[in-house]
């Protein structure tokens, strides 16, 4: 769907369990690429895009409406890489590559502890990478053949999977 758009670059979103890498992957990309990296996260925080604080899971509530209304002018430039741990509310026209990142559950857990996630927060966020949520979400949203599911335990799966977009990121064309 999105390729009826007439963008000249391409949208990505990288999505995937907090402590994935998603962030890392998509700043990397960005250079790599010359793409522009929008963390949903930063964004939210920075433009106050959500109703509140939710006490139990220690983050902000978004508001989805607010954060497509944000960024759709940007989505029909292109260029784009999209950052964020969910992929459901976005339009599916706005994306070429949808790429979930997935981490083996023994390292994920040792990161998100390191970031001091306990409680609900953690338990809720290994839960849903062992039941792989947000690649069934993915594949519920966004045409199969753009959606990619992609090994983030190490840097140098990073890399290789830095390289793997920069290269499709090169062979895309816009349909004219």
């Amino acid at each position: 769907m999105a390729r009826d758009r007439k963008r000249q670059r391409p949208n990505i979103l990288i999505t995937g369990t907090p402590g994935t890498g998603k962030t890392t992957t998509s700043s990397a990309l960005a250079d790599a690429a010359q793409l522009r990296h929008v963390s949903v996260g930063d964004l939210v925080k920075e433009k106050s895009l959500h109703d509140g604080w939710d006490d139990e899971l220690q983050c902000y509530v978004i508001n989805e409406d607010l954060v497509c209304d944000e960024l759709e002018d940007l989505m029909d430039e292109g260029g784009i890489i999209v950052d964020y741990h969910g992929c459901g509310f976005f339009p599916e026209r706005w994306f070429d590559r949808v790429v979930v990142l997935q981490t083996e559950n023994s390292i994920l857990y040792d990161r998100l502890t390191k970031r001091g996630y306990d409680g609900a927060k953690l338990s809720n966020n290994i839960e849903c990478e062992i039941f792989q949520i947000l690649l069934e979400e993915a594949k519920e949203n966004y045409q199969e053949n753009i959606v990619v599911a992609l090994r983030s335990d190490t840097v140098e799966d990073v890399a290789r999977n830095v390289e793997t977009l920069s290269n499709w990121v090169k062979n895309w064309q816009p349909v004219s």
